[in-house]
């Protein structure tokens, strides 16, 4: 599942624009003033002002001036206007989005218009988002005075515009807001676009970072020379390296009337894309397309790993994205023909979210017997081996994710190559220990969870450990789907940093594997441990440190180029979700090869969001 749930999008807003502004105002968000203004002193940049929030913000005002550059009749409808005759000064934009919600629509681009109304500031997602707002005018009143008109010149968004540096830091004594912060255009990304907020603006020809999602929406890079991948992409770095170039683009026109193009990353959006700069709950500054170009395909195709060598085991790690046997056969045998074909049939495969026989139906059945003879037949048609499975099925709706789906991680192994250890099959609530046998750890439960009872694991999945035998040597796998990124603030959050809520709970849950994996080292120094799975967070995260505490393990992601660390693509940000981890046993004689396997983050068409990975050594 992605790291973060999107909501379906409302076809208007679900709340009135003044309940959101009386909230902001009950929170302290905004100031206002109960006077009124008149057309003389009042001009769009006046509106918008030299930071981000309205200094006329609960005003009415009167006869506002400006050309409309464009009408938006679907989601949250309305038009954006433009002054032509701008100020001075950089950091007061120009342009304002004019909210019309149920009204009819009576206004073209190019009409000349006077507008009365009542100067809002809109916040996508609601306060408890942090996300920053819109400025905005609602209640209006609109007087067409000519039309035909040409559109203000579009400002041009390329790399020599926008600034290296991502954002002020937040103010300590606000809570860490940057909105009551003077706009500094020349010094900070977000300052720029704020300062261009509801503007026309133009970017060139540029290479897609962030395939076209099944909202109609890309993401593109103005800066290609910023941490780019040889597929590419913009890799995220760390938390201080931000992508400033990244932006989203959406068009004017309904789907239903002009397709929204289909692009990868890599691809180039020839022509770029002009149009009135938005902020939205999905993505931030947004530019919403009245001409948009036309993508050229670069020819990205998926990734194939070889195939493990005789004396080599293979480890792999697939979230599969809530499959069940209500799914279409076709996606079935999409994913089972990349086990085969772009994983190269690993010998031990952990899958996070198998969900339970019937899917999200939400009627206590807890089994995944049919989800799993599902895919391990699809393998077999694909030309695979025939894999058997060892998993621990969850209490009913203890585990997240869908309510009814009861997703689970889940062990496929080719016993032609492995074999599985069964010791004592664990249930969903006993954990699995460590004890010496015959002069090695091995595991009291195989399978078992390890540490259920952890409040860290509370609504989320539990790790499943299971020991396998390759060649005479004996290796624990731990299966892992940490808590997701679920209620984190976006990168465009008016606080700055962002806050990052979801990262204490996986802090926890780290902390815990940590201590699984050493209890297994007291035991046996050099055992091979393998953690793998889809660990929501980043190679440089306090979670991997966590993880990696006291030498336990290390993360095998690092052992690639900066450049190639990613298994998925969230905003036009390719970085590192999924992860197999190794104790120090692990390739000790002869190393490892990992591959982060590129199939699905990076396209269109997927047949999940995470890419795969894999892990290879000689035990």
């Amino acid at each position: 599942m992605p790291h973060i749930s999107r909501p379906t999008r409302p076809a208007v807003r679900s709340a009135a624009v003044s309940t959101v502004v009386a909230t902001a105002l009950a929170a302290g968000l905004l100031a206002v003033s109960s006077s009124s203004a008149s057309a003389a002193e009042v001009r769009v940049h006046d509106i918008q002002g030299t930071t981000r929030l309205s200094p006329l913000v609960g005003q009415q005002v009167t006869d506002v001036t400006g050309i409309v550059t464009g009408v938006r009749a679907y989601g949250s409808k309305g038009f954006w206007i433009q002054d032509p005759k701008a100020d001075s000064d950089p950091s007061t934009s120009e342009g304002v989005f004019v909210y019309t919600g149920s009204a009819a629509l009576t206004v073209r681009a190019g009409d000349a218009v006077r507008v009365s109304g009542t100067v809002g500031e809109y916040v996508p997602g609601g306060e408890a988002s942090g996300n920053q707002s819109l400025t905005q005018l609602t209640k209006p009143t609109v007087t067409v005075e000519s039309s035909g008109n040409a559109l203000p010149a579009p400002v041009t968004v390329n790399a020599k515009a926008v600034p290296s540096a991502y954002a002020p830091e937040g103010d300590p004594a606000a809570g860490g807001s940057i909105n009551a912060l003077p706009l500094k255009p020349r010094s900070y990304a977000l300052d720029l676009y704020e300062s261009l907020e509801g503007m026309n603006v133009r970017v060139g020809s540029s290479r897609v970072v962030g395939a076209t999602d099944p909202y109609a929406e890309l993401w593109v890079t103005v800066k290609p020379h910023e941490n780019p991948n040889r597929r590419g992409g913009t890799v995220y770095k760390s938390y201080d390296d931000q992508n400033t170039g990244r932006l989203q683009i959406q068009q004017l026109a309904p789907v239903s009337e002009q397709p929204f193009p289909k692009a990868n990353v890599g691809d180039t959006l020839s022509g770029g894309a002009e149009g009135p700069l938005d902020f939205n709950q999905f993505g931030g500054y947004t530019l919403v397309a009245r001409t948009l170009g036309k993508v050229t395909d670069e020819g990205l195709v998926r990734e194939k790993t070889r195939r493990q060598a005789k004396g080599e085991l293979a480890v792999a790690t697939y979230n599969v994205e809530n499959l069940d046997p209500t799914d279409p056969q076709t996606k079935f045998d999409a994913l089972a023909g990349a086990v085969v074909s772009n994983l190269a049939s690993p010998d031990i495969l952990a899958l996070e979210e198998i969900q339970d026989d019937n899917g999200a139906k939400n009627d206590g059945t807890v089994s995944a017997e049919a989800t799993l003879k599902k895919f391990t037949d699809a393998i077999v048609a694909a030309g695979g081996p025939r894999y058997a499975w060892r998993s621990i099925d969850p209490q009913n709706n203890k585990d997240g994710g869908e309510p009814g789906g009861n997703i689970r991680q889940v062990f496929l192994f080719n016993p032609e190559r492995v074999s599985f250890t069964d010791r004592g099959h664990g249930d969903a609530t006993t954990g699995t220990g460590v004890v010496r046998s015959a002069g090695r750890a091995a595991l009291t439960l195989s399978p078992g969870r390890v540490d259920p009872a952890n409040t860290a694991w509370e609504d989320s999945r539990k790790p499943l450990a299971g020991e396998f035998s390759f060649r005479g040597r004996s290796v624990i796998v731990v299966a892992n789907h940490f808590g997701s990124k679920g209620g984190d603030e976006g990168l465009t959050s008016r606080h700055q940093p962002p806050v990052r809520s979801s990262e204490a709970k996986r802090l926890r849950q780290a902390q815990a594997v940590n201590s699984f994996v050493r209890d297994v080292r007291t035991v046996q120094k050099n055992a091979d441990v393998v953690v793998v799975g889809d660990v929501n967070d980043f190679e440089f995260s306090a979670t991997t440190q966590a993880l990696e505490s006291g030498g336990a393990l290390k993360s095998a992601v690092k052992s690639l180029p900066r450049s190639e660390r990613y298994s998925y693509v969230y905003q036009g940000n390719a970085q590192v979700l999924d992860q197999i981890l190794t104790s120090p046993g692990v390739g000790s004689a002869r190393g490892f090869a990992y591959d982060s396997v590129h199939i699905n983050a990076e396209f269109a068409d997927q047949n999940s969001d995470h890419d795969p990975q894999v892990l290879r050594f000689r035990p």
